[in-house]
């Protein structure tokens, strides 16, 4: 029996939340491994985004999905941190076409949020709903959790038509 992968990304140059969920037919999928790439603030742009690169390739090599979900941010004005953002974004599109040959599927943020009961959910609020869902004892609250409800969304069936 086959059964469908997600891997979940909650894009950034810093740090980047990825989670690899299973479908095995049951009512919640199996949460296969979460975790984040981090990046130092010492090495420049490229470097960075080499970094998340190789990271990225691993991940897509060893859990070989089947599809890829992605956090569209949202910019204000003043966020300093959105042309990092947008590159990390460019590097996830390029690993998960080359080497998945999957195209991504990119989710709102109030979309991913909704599919686990509140849009407005803060990133406490998130963990708490996922600890519940996965019926985990312990998890961090950091960009991996958002990347678990991302995947799950993901698989779920949730879409935004973002080009």
């Amino acid at each position: 029996m086959t059964y469908k992968t997600w891997l979940g990304i909650d894009p950034g140059l810093a740090i980047l939340g990825w989670a690899i969920l299973q479908d095995q037919g049951s009512l919640t999928p199996c949460l296969v491994d979460y975790g984040t790439i981090e990046t130092s603030k010492t090495l420049s742009t490229p470097q960075r985004l080499v970094e998340i690169e190789k990271d990225l390739i691993w991940l897509v090599r060893n859990f070989q999905p089947d599809g890829i979900a992605i956090e569209m941010p949202f910019f204000n004005r003043q966020i300093k941190a959105a042309g990092g953002v947008i590159q990390a974004l460019g590097i996830v599109s390029l690993v998960s076409y080359r080497e998945g040959n999957i195209e991504p599927i990119f989710l709102h943020q109030s979309s991913w949020k909704c599919h686990l009961g509140n849009g407005r959910a803060s990133k406490q609020e998130v963990g708490e709903m996922v600890q519940r869902l996965f019926d985990l004892k312990k998890l961090p609250i950091n960009d991996s959790v958002d990347a678990i409800a991302i995947a799950y969304a993901g698989l779920s069936g949730v879409r935004n038509e973002i080009q």
